[in-house]
């Protein structure tokens, strides 16, 4: 009996969207600070974590029956429905997504969803465009979405042929879940799900407006952008929070709630980097936001080489590798620009990454005994879906040597690509960068795919990126599979 009043207990709450209003926030708040929750955190989802003792839980249970809050204890059931729209105005600018296509979408959800779903805008970078079953990306067509469906507990990718309605997202994900979800539960072999097969059965129902795609999806150059700070937009500012032990004060979080209550802020937003931000902060309001992280002493300018880190949610084995890396990584003065790192402890995880750190299924007690492999996408772009393996079987004092060469890699890369253009490297009337042109080239035959053309003889057709190939394309000449791959500049062909 003692055993279980000490026994403590995960807490989550989805925020849909990432986005959760003051009121909501303050009635949770209100509920956690009355049964003694001290701090909170937030998941690669956008959702909301804590923990909690079992007496705590009742009082938790009752307080969040009486104001109506969704949650789920030690579970994980219903993921969170992730969305880009914390992005919005701040890291991109959409020709057309904008809050009202958010909010309608997700408040046309009738169900609670069992697969990961994704609402991404194809312009910006700090939400991942792949980490969901459902994965809806912005379309060059107002108001359609291409729609990636990675089928569960498999890295098997299928692209709908045509584009989805905003109309049409929650009630044609429903239809996709059941079907899914009823193959599983059949004990069907899961290479049974026919991506094809399950496009024209929900086809034939006629209940769905698609549209043929303009252009194929194209992933923007990746970069992290710095999402910390006070930083400017639109004659205002935006407040970013970030936590290196990834927990918030519940009390911390009450005085936000306050202050937002008295500048008329309406909402907050979670991002997938453990983070919140806040909106539309006026200018003769920033002292107050000052004083408040003064008070609590929150510290809101960290490195970038700190920021552009994934873990999985409540591993404190992945955030105590993830702070060993990044002092070494400080102590070197490494570079890291425009890549991005992920600690899978779990090797079936959705997070995502340029670089992958993956601890392989071991059965050893320590730590210090732990073998690791090295993994990175084929271009360096966490949003591809396609990675190689860089090493494997290293030791924890092997993974940083490992890195800093694989960073070099890049870098060389990167250089190389300057090194390629022409004297006049930053066009002279916008100062746009030249842009740099790159093919994949198989190592094992040398073959080139360039989505320029495409490939005929598996009907890929011209312009299809790299990073949208089926997950079985292989080399034409030599079938080496997509891993054999890697990107070299276009320019360079010319040489030879």
């Amino acid at each position: 009996m003692e055993s279980s009043t000490i026994r403590n207990h995960q807490i989550k709450v989805n925020l849909p969207g990432g986005i959760v209003s003051v009121g909501d926030l303050s009635v949770i708040l209100e509920t956690l600070e009355s049964a003694g929750i001290e701090n909170v955190r937030f998941g690669t989802r956008q959702q909301l974590y804590f923990s909690a003792s079992s007496a705590q839980l009742e009082d938790i249970e009752h307080g969040f029956l009486m104001s109506d809050t969704d949650f789920e204890t030690d579970a994980d059931r219903h993921p969170n429905i992730v969305s880009s729209y914390v992005a919005e105005e701040l890291f991109n600018n959409s020709n057309w997504l904008r809050e009202g296509v958010y909010k309608d979408i997700l408040d046309s959800f009738g169900y609670t969803p069992r697969l990961k779903i994704n609402l991404i805008d194809d312009s910006q970078t700090l939400v991942p465009f792949f980490s969901g079953n459902l994965n809806f990306i912005s379309s060059d067509i107002g108001n359609y979405w291409h729609l990636y469906v990675r089928f569960p507990k498999t890295n098997t990718i299928y692209y709908w042929s045509s584009l989805v309605c905003s109309e049409d997202v929650a009630s044609l994900c429903e239809i996709i879940e059941s079907i899914i979800l009823s193959h599983r539960h059949l004990h069907y072999d899961q290479a049974e799900i026919d991506g094809q097969q399950l496009e024209t059965t929900i086809r034939t129902t006629g209940n769905f407006l698609f549209q043929s795609p303009g252009t194929a999806l194209r992933a923007p150059d990746f970069q992290v952008p710095y999402y910390e700070g006070f930083n400017r937009y639109n004659e205002k500012y935006w407040l970013g929070i970030y936590r290196r032990n990834e927990l918030f004060p519940v009390a911390f979080l009450k005085e936000l709630c306050d202050i937002c209550r008295k500048t008329r802020i309406g909402q907050l937003y979670t991002t997938p980097w453990k983070s919140i931000i806040i909106k539309e902060v006026v200018p003769t309001d920033r002292k107050l936001w000052n004083a408040t992280l003064d008070k609590n002493r929150i510290n809101v300018r960290h490195a970038s080489n700190e920021l552009n880190w994934q873990t999985e949610d409540l591993c404190e084995e992945g955030l105590a590798l993830k702070h060993e890396l990044i002092r070494e990584f400080n102590e070197h003065d490494l570079r890291t620009f425009k890549l991005c790192f992920a600690i899978k402890i779990n090797p079936k995880s959705g997070l995502f990454g340029a670089v992958i750190i993956r601890k392989q299924a071991t059965t050893a007690d320590s730590d210090t005994t732990a073998l690791f492999d090295l993994l990175h996408t084929v271009d360096f772009n966490p949003n591809s879906k396609h990675y190689s393996s860089y090493a494997e079987g290293l030791s924890r004092t092997d993974l940083f040597p490992s890195l800093v060469q694989l960073c070099e890699d890049y870098y060389q890369l990167q250089t190389l690509a300057a090194g390629k253009q022409t004297d006049n490297y930053y066009e002279t009337n916008n100062s746009i960068e030249a842009e740099i042109i790159y093919v994949h080239q198989c190592g094992c035959c040398l073959s080139i795919y360039d989505e320029a053309w495409g490939d005929e003889s598996q009907e890929i057709p011209a312009g299809t990126p790299f990073s949208a190939l089926p997950e079985d394309y292989c080399c034409p000449l030599c079938e080496s599979n997509l891993s054999q791959f890697t990107p070299i500049i276009k320019e360079t062909l010319n040489t030879f």
